[in-house]
């Protein structure tokens, strides 16, 4: 994680401190909120912030996160207890639990490990988008929600939102509005930045609020070689809305087309 001497919004947002062994601190900030609460990425970020810190091992980078939204957090202080259940020769396995005023909010589980020897490499491509030079950024106007105003967001993919479309695709080029390096908890909350797949399908504005995020993060030493002020290219899709549920498949690109994370959720699409 690359937070030492870093002064952004998202790290002050995000940052954890020390309580006790294996108890973290940190504040909850309605500046990451949506209408319904704080953002699911945000309260990764946070999540993995103290897991990385009670590991305490640079050598062992963020692989996978998975956290289960139980309750939204207010505004205010937050507990984080981080429990490394497991450290083997080269992966460390951690749960996390968070929570606000003793009740439970976020149920988490994540695995740090090094590199290792494949026994083959291979991967997809980029899909071809304008580079985001040729793509405006989105104005936000005073309804959009207080999380919008953290990022610039650059639409390349998909139709644009509540227009009744036939697909759930959406993403293009996204970063932060206030520069700074690309890491895991970086990532994290790029996995749910931008808007749900679903949206692009829909006539009118819904709820849409995370059940649970898995982030897997496929290329650290690629992301951490992406200069601050330049965005990654998000795509999120969906394929299936049933009961109520959705589920969204996305994936991040650095701009030399190279993977750096994909992730998966399950979402309320609520009136």
């Amino acid at each position: 994680m690359t937070d030492a001497g870093l002064d952004t919004a998202f790290d002050r947002a995000t940052a954890v401190a020390q309580a006790d062994d294996g108890s973290w601190t940190a504040t909850c900030d309605t500046a990451w909120s949506a209408a319904r609460g704080p953002n699911g990425g945000y309260l990764a970020a946070i999540v993995l912030r103290a897991i990385v810190a009670e590991v305490a091992d640079p050598g062992r980078a963020p692989r996978s996160l998975t956290l289960h939204y139980l309750r939204p957090p207010a505004d205010g202080d937050l507990a984080v207890d981080a429990t490394v259940e497991r450290t083997g020769r080269s992966m460390t396995s951690v749960s996390a639990r968070v929570s606000q005023g003793g009740r439970l909010c976020v149920l988490a589980l994540a695995a740090l490990a090094a590199d290792r020897e494949g026994i083959v490499d291979y991967a997809a491509r980029m899909p071809s988008v304008p580079p985001p030079g040729d793509v405006p950024a989105v104005a936000m106007g005073p309804g959009a929600p207080a999380i919008a105003r953290q990022f610039e967001v650059r639409p390349a993919v998909g139709a644009p939102p509540f227009t009744g479309a036939d697909e759930a695709v959406t993403g293009g080029w996204l970063r932060f509005a206030e520069p700074r390096p690309l890491d895991a908890a970086a990532l994290a909350m790029y996995a749910d930045a931008w808007l749900p797949a679903p949206f692009p399908r829909l006539t009118a504005p819904a709820g849409a609020p995370t059940i649970d995020l898995t982030v897997h993060f496929r290329a650290p030493a690629a992301a951490a070689a992406v200069p601050p002020d330049e965005p990654v290219l998000a795509i999120f899709r969906s394929t299936t809305s049933e009961g109520g549920f959705f589920e969204e498949d996305g994936e991040l690109w650095s701009p030399e087309g190279v993977l750096l994370a994909q992730s998966r959720q399950l979402a309320l699409l609520a009136a």
